[in-house]
């Protein structure tokens, strides 16, 4: 279940002595939001705005506590009882984006009397400064309404709190990904490297196809590392991972079984494909399904060797979208003759991870949350020289 609002809390000794004390706090995507404050306008007269503050989080229910004294907020330009404007706490005036649904107008910046404040600090100082000139119009008014703000992160795609995204202020740049639902065919050291990055990010779901068993040799090539119980369960891979990585992502659809003819339609209606399989007959299939559907996919590879007594190679990635595809004869599908480099299986955790990081960046490029300068569809990366290429459009 997810971690609610109210946990966060209740487990955070400086919010909860502000919801004890009647102050409309709540958690929403990873911002800590203080509603109803009273503040005059450019008229003297009362209207109610909110502080946000972006948290992070030393446990799953407990906020860190705050890195510095800014705090964003959502209302018209606060004046004094005399009508002028309170500029002495104002940063900055723009349009600030923050998140879903939260859209600020001002940055504050205030340094707080107390060194190392809590938000229990912090948000009284900016709750003094904002109302207090209004208690010498009216008297009565306050912020501590008594009403229980409750998250509305219901469709949250995350077990907890990303307080990642938020810390970093690019929650609407990863929002660009929320509602995606994402395949990845192949669950070995690169699809297994691709599950872990892409768990971190707010799609809606994801898709996991491999009927293969989690053995010892995937220990050495998988983030994490197993217990010996896990290891001797011969679990499926996608049951392995699909326990692990469900602990922080609720969208995790696990299929234990390899896809072929028989059940590709299980790709339908994906948005894109990370496909991290071996070549054969049925990869063949998958290419030329995701091509037909239009269906976005990427394919993985790495080519290593052993000569004399080092390894030589290079990662590879292969971009297909509907609006560019007639580069598919490029993508291994047979096993044997000019594809034999395949056939030795060499695969380093270093190598299937960086297959992996390219290819999520090439995603992410893809729904624009990278600047793409190049538009590349093809890309190798050489371990000798130390040298990636690319094919453009």
């Amino acid at each position: 279940m997810p971690i609610s609002s109210r946990e966060i809390i209740d487990n955070s000794p400086d919010l909860q002595v502000l919801f004890l004390d009647g102050f409309e706090v709540c958690i929403k995507h990873s911002h800590l939001l203080v509603s109803s404050i009273p503040y005059l306008n450019h008229e003297k007269k009362i209207e109610l705005g909110t502080l946000i503050f972006p948290i992070t989080m030393s446990t799953p229910v407990t906020v860190s506590p705050p890195p510095n004294h800014v705090a964003f907020f959502a209302g018209s330009r606060p004046h004094y009882a005399d009508g002028t404007p309170i500029n002495g706490i104002i940063n900055q005036e723009a349009t600030f984006k923050l998140a879903n649904g939260i859209v600020a107008r001002f940055m504050f910046s205030s340094y707080p009397k107390v060194k190392d404040a809590d938000y229990n600090v912090k948000v009284r100082r900016y709750i003094d400064v904002l109302s207090g000139p209004v208690k010498e119009i009216e008297r009565g008014i306050t912020a501590q309404t008594r009403k229980v703000m409750e998250s509305e992160d219901d469709d949250s795609p995350f077990v907890y709190q990303d307080t990642n995204s938020g810390r970093a202020q690019i929650v609407t740049i990863s929002d660009k990904l929320r509602d995606l639902r994402i395949g990845i065919v192949g669950l070995g050291g690169t699809g297994s490297c691709v599950l872990d990055l892409i768990s971190k990010t707010p799609v809606k779901e994801i898709h996991i196809f491999d009927d293969d068993e989690f053995s010892l040799h995937n220990a050495y090539r998988s983030p994490g590392a197993p217990t010996f119980d896990q290891l001797n369960s011969r679990l499926p891979k996608v049951n392995y991972l699909s326990e692990i990585y469900s602990r922080l992502h609720k969208g995790i659809r696990a299929y234990a079984e390899r896809i072929c003819p028989e059940n590709i339609g299980k790709l339908q209606g994906l948005d894109f494909v990370f496909l991290c399989v071996d070549p054969s007959d049925d990869k063949a299939r998958v290419v030329e399904f995701l091509v037909q559907e239009k269906i976005p996919f990427v394919d993985t590879g790495i080519d290593v060797q052993k000569k004399s007594d080092k390894l030589i190679g290079m990662v590879n990635l292969i971009t297909v979208t509907p609006d560019y595809n007639n580069h598919i004869g490029k993508i291994p599908t047979k096993s044997g003759g000019d594809d034999e480099l395949y056939e030795s299986n060499i695969q380093i955790i270093e190598l299937n991870m960086l297959n992996a990081v390219a290819a999520v960046i090439r995603w992410k490029k893809y729904f624009n949350f990278y600047h793409d300068e190049r538009n590349e569809h093809e890309s190798c990366f050489t371990i000798g020289p130390n040298m990636i290429s690319n094919g453009e459009i």
